[in-house]
């Protein structure tokens, strides 16, 4: 007996939906066509559900619910985008951590395999540790990188057994660098610099940013790849392409080039039109100890995958000003 389908097109899962990179992500999907979309996160007591409001979608599932919902509906499916996980870098249960983001990942991952899915995860460029070894999405040297906190060594578990298991061809992993943007209100200590610049300037009219641990560097010349989530969910969107269906791999998802933290405020108060006011504060050990004072992605091996070869991204200026003027100021989501 044939199988009714219940839905029109295969299902796009998302997983970690209504965080901060999902809900941006399932926006640009809606945007370009795609309401086939299976969500699934955790809501709890947050507002993490506005992040949903006015996006299209078929269902809204919960972790708990998610492996139980998938029993049967194999044929329904036709990928998985797994952007759940805490990323939290300065959570310290490392059980729950190594359970939420590696175990859970290796689960899915082995049912997306076993059912010919598409599967498109989220690495994370902490795994490359403090820089020293660079910043390429280079899998041959996966063995050699030394995560700096628990959050990055529970992604690089899980880049350790695709590698192990002979599955990174048939993936497709995603290290993202310093993404900001719109969304992101539940995050805590774990929001972008912009986002508290935001918020630092409402109550003091002024910014804080660290002072340099590195007597060759000035306080705030700190550099990041900074990228803006609205260019970043473009480039999850891109890889879904039917031409991409054999590709496989990690790579860096940045802007490829390295911004100051100063560079980053003159763009926040230009975007406010408001002179410069910025307080230098000493960094707080627990930070001290696995900072990063660069970090750049090297962009050279997403671009092979492109016919442009040039990435299509806001420059720091642009992207700060309609983040701030068109979601900070009004309290807008995205």
């Amino acid at each position: 007996m044939k199988q009714n389908r219940l839905f029109t097109d295969q299902l796009i899962v998302i997983t970690g939906a209504a965080g901060f990179i999902g809900s941006n992500l399932v926006r640009h999907l809606n945007d370009i066509g795609y309401s086939n979309l299976l969500l699934v996160d955790n809501l709890g007591h947050t507002d993490k559900w506005k992040n949903l409001v006015g996006k299209k979608f078929v269902d809204l599932i919960s972790i708990e619910e998610f492996f139980p919902y998938l029993q049967g509906r194999e044929q329904e499916i036709e990928a998985f985008i797994h952007l759940g996980a805490c990323t939290d870098t300065c959570e310290t249960d490392g059980d729950w951590v190594i359970e939420n983001n590696t175990r859970f990942s290796i689960a899915l991952c082995e049912y997306a395999m076993t059912h010919e899915h598409r599967f498109i995860y989220a690495s994370s460029a902490a795994t490359y540790g403090d820089g020293s070894l660079g910043f390429v999405d280079d899998e041959t040297k996966l063995e050699s990188l030394r995560p700096k906190n628990l959050y990055a060594f529970s992604k690089h578990l899980f880049d350790l057994w695709l590698q192990r298991e002979k599955l990174l061809d048939k993936v497709i992993g995603l290290k993202f660098f310093n993404v900001f943007g719109p969304n992101e209100d539940h995050k805590d200590t774990m929001t972008s610099i912009i986002y508290k610049m935001f918020h630092s300037y409402e109550k003091e009219k002024k910014i804080k940013l660290f002072k340099s641990t590195d007597s060759s560097l000035k306080d705030g010349d700190q550099k990041r790849d900074f990228v803006y989530v609205k260019d970043v969910v473009k480039m999850i969107a891109n890889l879904l392409d039917e031409s991409f269906h054999d590709v496989g791999g990690i790579y860096n998802i940045g802007s490829g080039s390295a911004t100051t933290f100063n560079e980053m405020a003159k763009a926040f108060f230009f975007a406010i039109g408001q002179k410069e006011k910025i307080e230098y504060i000493p960094m707080p050990k627990e930070i001290e100890k696995h900072y990063q004072n660069y970090t750049c992605a090297d962009m050279k091996k997403y671009l092979s995958l492109s016919k442009s070869k040039k990435l299509d991204c806001m420059d720091i200026k642009e992207s700060v000003t309609d983040y701030v003027k068109n979601h900070l100021v009004l309290n807008e989501r995205w």
